[in-house]
């Protein structure tokens, strides 16, 4: 009877232990009484030494307050690819850093949180890839703090891949079309010198170009001090600066971004209704401007 119960506590534990687990957005790392500028060329300066590679950086909110600093790495980048719908969006992860006093918070978005939700049915296909990336990022960091808390809300990690805030709510899989284009090489040519332009009050962060596949994706810091980032930011929490910037992304010759209701809910897990209403107008201001810049 004993080796039973004990058998049936084993299984339990088993089972309790296979149960999605909740994730956070993201990672603080620690706290750094660096200047921004300083820390800001020591995080890149690490990233690169560790084969990562810095597709660029900016100040959101146009405030030398927030850095905002977007990467990549090969397997990443070479396997997301792979996943067609709009799974380029998951090459790029972002180191966010917050001037609070005469200290800097260092965090990063979560690699396995932003894996599980853009690729919400090729996840555990390329498991062991992800699971590679986040240790060697974790471990690359670690000469700039050691806390490695996770912060900024929860989802279950079973749930991620089929993701939306409340009912009614847009998913993953429902993209906002911002153009179609005759090819892949004139919506690039398009949407490159609009961004060069700086149309809409916008700055060009990144451009992550896969040639071969006829795929970009573009990270656009959204500028305009009545409706873009100065607005909503605030308003929102912007220690999730990691976030940012937002994105286009052009596949062939369809340009899309994903919906503001659903990845600055995916990014802010834990708004209430209440908070996320303050900011009613911002989806619609985001769309408008993307959609401005892909014309």
């Amino acid at each position: 009877m004993k080796h039973l119960i004990l058998s049936a506590i084993t299984l339990l534990l088993v089972h309790f232990s296979s149960l999605g687990q909740d994730l956070s957005p993201y990672i603080k790392v620690g706290e750094s009484t660096l200047s921004m500028q300083e820390l800001s060329d020591k995080v890149i300066q690490t990233l690169k030494d560790n084969s990562f590679t810095v597709l660029g950086a900016y100040n959101p909110s146009n405030r030398n307050e927030l850095k905002v600093i977007a990467f990549t790495r090969n397997d990443l980048k070479n396997t997301v690819i792979k996943v067609k719908d709009r799974g380029a969006l998951a090459a790029i992860m972002k180191v966010g850093l917050v001037m609070k006093g005469n200290k800097v918070v260092i965090s990063y978005i979560n690699p396995d949180y932003l894996l599980r939700a853009y690729l919400p049915t090729n996840y555990n296909t390329f498991k062991n890839t992800f699971v590679k990336f986040s240790s060697d990022l974790k471990n690359t960091l670690s000469p700039l703090g050691n806390e490695f808390t996770p912060f900024g809300g929860s989802v279950d990690a079973d749930k991620l891949g089929n993701y939306h805030y409340k009912i009614m709510m847009p998913y993953f899989t429902d993209p906002v079309e911002l153009n179609e284009y005759s090819s892949f090489k004139e919506g690039l040519s398009v949407i490159t010198k609009n961004l060069k332009a700086q149309k809409g009050n916008t700055k060009e962060v990144f451009t992550l170009i896969y040639e071969k596949e006829e795929v970009a994706v573009f990270g656009v810091g959204l500028q305009s001090s009545e409706d873009g980032e100065s607005y909503f930011l605030p308003k929102i929490g912007e220690d999730h600066v990691a976030a940012l910037p937002y994105e286009i992304i052009l596949q062939g010759k369809e340009a899309t971004m994903l919906h503001g209701k659903y990845r600055i809910a995916l990014h802010w897990p834990e708004l209430t209704m209440g908070t996320f209403m303050k900011i009613m107008s911002t989806p619609g201001d985001i769309e408008d401007t993307l959609v401005g810049l892909c014309k």
